[in-house]
């Protein structure tokens, strides 16, 4: 979730729930974890009508904390990574990309009903 709210820059908890593909409340629960945890901060959208309209936004000063906190799990990605060719990590990125796409429309059509 941390790479989503770095990436995108602020964002409302809908909107980060849709980009997600996770129901509200369940984000509600994310984004407390991660406040309390002190890796994001909810502040008062400025520019919004409703005066309890929220953004979040992650602390980057806890980014190193969380890199150390990451690098054994990255390290050993980039054994695994290693022993394939470029070829081979396109094609299974192609996959998981289209994989995650199909879970996503598979889950919207849900939400429809």
């Amino acid at each position: 979730m941390l790479s989503r709210i770095n990436r995108h820059g602020l964002l409302s908890p809908g909107a980060l729930a849709r980009l997600a593909g996770m129901h509200p409340a369940t984000m509600t629960g994310v984004l407390d974890r991660l406040q309390r945890g002190g890796f994001i901060i909810r502040e008062r959208d400025p520019e919004a009508s409703d005066r309890r309209a929220v953004t979040v936004r992650a602390t980057r000063d806890r980014n190193p904390e969380l890199y150390r906190m990451l690098s054994g799990m990255n390290s050993r990605m980039d054994d695994l990574c290693d022993r394939y060719s470029e070829a081979e990590l396109d094609l299974i990125a192609d996959f998981l990309r289209r994989t995650a796409a199909a879970g996503r429309d598979s889950a919207a059509e849900l939400a429809e009903d």
